[in-house]
């Protein structure tokens, strides 16, 4: 799959349903320096919804981009701070 975004890391947490895809989402980003873009790639499709939601409400990190294909779920967050 390509992107218009230089990912950094790819987490793959598909077959895992919430709230697995925001904890490893958040684990996965803690590890990463500010600028890096993590790529979250689910099959869960309230992943939508709760990976804004965490974005939303959590400092340091920004939802660039969510795409949706078929059943597959791809989010793109950059860690800010």
């Amino acid at each position: 799959m390509s992107s218009q975004y230089d990912t950094t890391e790819t987490l793959d947490v598909k077959g895992q349903s919430c709230p697995m895809p925001i904890v490893k989402t958040k684990q996965a980003i803690d590890d990463l320096e500010a600028g890096d873009i993590l790529e979250v790639v689910a099959t869960d499709s309230g992943s939508i919804s709760d990976i804004q939601g965490w974005a939303d409400g959590t400092n340091g990190v920004e939802l660039l981009d969510q795409v949706e294909d078929s059943d597959l779920y791809t989010h793109y967050v950059e860690k800010t701070e």
